[in-house]
């Protein structure tokens, strides 16, 4: 096996109300993997993503991505290596037109340029939101400022992508069309959904968080097709959905 891009070792947090949000979580993710991460509200999913980018830090434990611990001297390189999109798109988009919002990360690297412009084509292209480069976000459809959103974390070049709920509030054309998109993406994935079809379609291992412990890792047709861990965790399946129908998803290769 390949060295985890993501390794959280014993990782507890409290929140300074006292409310203990994380108790003693373990987690390996390894290059490739798309990874989804499955539990009720409150389970602690945001508070878990929250110390990949040295956002929140662990009370106790300790977060390492692609090797670097994350420390004040390693925050703003794990913040480069791991890009997270936010379930409301308008929490990143802010400038006047799309290319800006885009641009703005890679030149805060300090690009200019002829590269920062390919950097911003590219990661328009990938989204398949090139041409709507000079368009104001807010001009755009729910569906298009997300696929900015993604690109405006894409044009840093992560090698992690963390995903929050990014099929909440799509229609059904803009879900399978992102889903296209998120399943060409040759980054290792971390996917927060309640989408539990989507967590099938796209990611071949889940980890169900609850109460604060990871408790179940499992690939996922298989925890989606246990009746008594879908009941425990209080998942469920949307009304026609069999995963035992599904074809399994085969691991990256290490």
């Amino acid at each position: 096996m390949s060295v985890p891009v993501i390794e959280l070792n014993g990782v507890a947090f409290a929140y300074p109300d006292g409310h203990q949000a994380l108790f003693g979580v373990d987690l390996h993710i390894h290059p490739g993997e798309r990874v989804a991460l499955l539990g009720p509200n409150g389970a602690g999913k945001t508070t878990l993503v929250l110390h990949l980018n040295g956002i929140l830090r662990p009370g106790l434990g300790s977060v390492t991505v692609s090797g670097l611990p994350v420390t004040d001297e390693t925050v703003g390189e794990v913040r480069r290596r791991v890009g997270i999109v936010f379930q409301d798109p308008d929490d990143q988009l802010f400038m006047p037109t799309v290319r800006d919002d885009v641009a703005f990360g890679p030149a805060n690297l300090g690009l200019t340029g002829a590269e920062l412009d390919a950097r911003v084509e590219t990661a328009l292209t990938v989204v398949g939101m090139g041409e709507f480069a000079d368009r104001p976000p807010h001009h755009l459809s729910f569906g298009q400022r997300r696929r900015v959103a993604i690109a405006t974390v894409l044009a840093m070049e992560p090698e992690i992508l963390v995903l929050d709920e990014p099929s909440s509030n799509l229609d059904p054309t803009s879900r399978r069309e992102l889903a296209e998109i998120l399943e060409a993406l040759p980054v290792t994935v971390l996917m927060v959904t309640h989408d539990l079809p989507y967590a099938a379609q796209l990611c071949e291992r889940s980890v169900v968080l609850h109460d604060g412990v990871i408790a179940v890792d499992g690939p996922t047709l298989e925890v989606l097709s246990d009746a008594d861990t879908m009941a425990r965790h209080r998942l469920e399946l949307p009304f026609g959905f069999d995963p035992t129908t599904l074809p399994a998803r085969s691991k990256p290769t290490q």
